[in-house]
């Protein structure tokens, strides 16, 4: 198939069963494309959808973005995961209102905190209606079946091989449409388990349906198994406050809210023995899964006195808020998943 049929194929399909009323998908708006580039990274749209408005209300364009303080973005990022996508959409932002413009070429576009090759071919082609390619994972499960490519695509010089492929299937005409087309089809038809080849404008033409080759395209290494790891977590509460720490800006959860938690049960006994916590009038356990591992978090829940409200707070560099208020700052999953679980 010649790079002409396969992009007027995709395109007729997707004239027909492309999605083209996603709220992002707005002709002068390339501030409104990069926010859902980013929270389309290993997000799906169903969620990303009911996080997308919320966010644009609050940040409407890139200069408010851009001058906003991490500690007012982080609430309306809080459950997304993968924080560092927001540290970095929040950072270029603020270099964007600088400049007074966004970038026009794909190198000013890759320059930007968290922008790799893909997703600045996305912000030329949906956000500037540029020429514009990407490979995300939609595009490369399409290519890999369609091409029946056995290689495995983590490794640099096949992944080089399937860009200068996208390349040559991408049009210059109508090129925005055929971006979407691709993510689209990847993403509704060509999915990662039980395809839908019955659906598929491609499938008389696809290798990988020719060859009963679907469910094994694209490759896939082994997967290991996932450790488990545990930690201990200080639930204190007094007058309907709970005692909160603000995470480290770098690393796991950064920047948002979280009860104090150690991963070292020594230290945590050496912790509450320094403090005077004794009393444990209720133990949980949640577990939270990453992906390279899972936590299993251990809650010891600890009624404190008010008059030790502020010596806490001082010895462990921490706030006292109810748990609403704590959800407002922008706390991760794992911790509304402590509010739901206790009993206060």
């Amino acid at each position: 198939m010649s790079a002409f049929s396969f992009s007027h194929a995709l395109l007729s399909w997707f004239d027909v069963h492309g999605r083209h009323d996603l709220p992002w998908q707005v002709a002068d708006n390339p501030y409104k494309v990069w926010v859902s580039e980013i929270m389309l990274q290993q997000t799906q749209v169903k969620t990303v959808l009911q996080y997308f408005e919320r966010f644009i209300q609050r940040f409407p364009d890139v200069e408010s973005l851009g001058r906003a303080s991490w500690d007012e973005v982080a609430p309306y990022w809080a459950g997304l995961g993968y924080y560092a996508r927001a540290r970095n959409l929040h950072k270029a932002a603020g270099i964007v209102a600088q400049q007074g413009h966004f970038p026009e070429n794909l190198e000013q576009w890759m320059a930007l905190p968290g922008i790799g090759r893909s997703t600045a071919g996305a912000l030329m082609s949906l956000g500037l209606r540029q020429y514009g390619v990407i490979m995300d994972g939609n595009v490369k499960r399409v290519l890999a079946r369609f091409f029946a490519i056995e290689d495995d695509l983590s490794k640099p010089v096949h992944e080089r091989a399937l860009w200068q492929l996208a390349e040559q299937l991408c049009p210059t005409e109508r090129n925005h449409d055929y971006t979407q087309a691709i993510m689209d089809l990847g993403a509704t038809i060509c999915t990662p388990k039980k395809p839908l080849c019955l659906y598929c404008p491609m499938q008389q033409r696809c290798k990988a349906h020719q060859q009963g080759l679907e469910a094994e395209l694209p490759f896939k290494k082994p997967k290991k198994a996932v450790p488990v790891r545990q930690a201990q977590v200080l639930l204190l509460h007094s007058d309907g406050q709970w005692l909160w720490q603000q995470r480290p800006n770098s690393g796991l959860w950064g920047g948002l809210w979280c009860l104090p938690i150690i991963d070292d049960p020594a230290q945590f006994q050496a912790l509450c023995q320094r403090l005077g916590l004794k009393q444990r009038q209720q133990q949980l356990q949640i577990s939270h899964s990453f992906t390279h591992f899972t936590w299993l978090l251990d809650a010891s829940v600890i009624p404190v006195e008010s008059d030790q409200q502020e010596h806490l707070a001082i010895e462990l560099d921490a706030e006292w808020m109810t748990p609403a208020q704590a959800t407002a700052r922008g706390l991760p999953t794992a911790m509304k998943k402590l509010i739901s679980a206790a009993d206060l």
